[in-house]
């Protein structure tokens, strides 16, 4: 019943969107990939879907990407088919491999006259531009980095920054996972939307999560396990393992006065119906609460 119920409360946010993507007047992000850690596909995560993460949010006449996940490879595929010329930002919250497995396979790249803008924090000292070298290199992939036709410029995030991509501001946030990780903050027209994956609670909420996250329309949140799994309750605890809870994210949402919370990176554990009853649990700690799917689409300004 809980996707059949956030489907139906998020329409009015959603439904216009075929129409919105004509317009110029615009602010809609939209999920290609839910899932954490590894690809999970089967019956059983067919609903909320089984791809890793990737966002497309657009603001105006701007495509902005968020991680390049496996979910990247459709989205690749319905940007190739309008046969337009594609001007996209791609923005890596960090390197670990459900964030960019997806790269070589986003068809995009490898078409001339396109132009893509790589944007990443150099976590531990590591470059974006070598890590896709090292991930298409052999034996690990049979097509070498340098067939990328496109014209792939890398930029430098730095620490705790804003930007622009035109009048899209941008704000970071430093997250708590190994090795690093970014959060990001979109303003556009009034409207607000922050992205903050892979995070793991400590005692004390993030401040600097709450700083960028405070008053946001919506917080896409790191909710990868529930208590008793982090916890290892009933086996194996995940303390230290970078991800926080569907507990912990009502709470974040709750202390940043957020008006909409999404439930992110699912563990590739959970059921369809297990994202079902977390769902519906977190709806009683916070009213809007939506988990999220792949194909869902939010639409600020409607």
């Amino acid at each position: 019943m809980w996707p059949i119920l956030a489907r139906f409360a998020l329409t009015g946010i959603a439904g216009l969107y075929c129409l919105k993507m004509t317009a110029l007047d615009r602010f809609t992000v939209r999920y290609w990939g839910v899932r954490g850690s590894v690809p999970t596909p089967g019956p059983t995560t067919a609903r909320y879907g089984g791809n890793t993460t990737c966002l497309e949010v657009r603001c105006g006449n701007h495509l902005v990407i968020i991680d390049a996940g496996s979910g990247i490879r459709a989205l690749g595929v319905e940007l190739a088919a309008t046969n337009k010329a594609i001007d996209a930002h791609m923005l890596f919250s960090h390197l670990h491999w459900d964030h960019i497995q997806g790269f070589p396979f986003f068809a995009p790249a490898f078409v001339a006259g396109n132009t893509l803008h790589a944007w990443c924090e150099r976590h531990v000292g590591q470059a974006l531009k070598d890590a896709l070298i090292r991930q298409m290199a052999p034996p690990l992939f049979p097509i070498a980095f340098d067939a990328i036709a496109a014209d792939l410029r890398f930029h430098d995030i730095l620490p705790n920054s804003e930007f622009n991509i035109g009048d899209l501001h941008i704000q970071t946030a430093p997250l708590h996972h190994p090795g690093g990780a970014t959060a990001f903050r979109f303003n556009y027209k009034g409207k607000s939307f922050v992205q903050a994956t892979d995070h793991e609670h400590t005692d004390e909420l993030h401040q600097p999560l709450v700083d960028l996250a405070r008053g946001a329309d919506y917080l896409s949140y790191d909710a990868m396990y529930t208590d008793a799994e982090y916890r290892g309750d009933h086996g194996a605890g995940h303390a230290g393992w970078g991800h926080s809870t569907w507990q912990e994210a009502c709470k974040m949402a709750n202390a940043t006065s957020v008006k909409n919370l999404i439930l992110f990176h699912h563990n590739p554990d959970h059921s369809d119906d297990m994202m079902d009853e977390i769902g519906a649990l977190a709806a009683q700690r916070f009213s809007n609460t939506h988990v999220a799917y792949e194909g869902m689409v939010i639409d600020l300004l409607s």
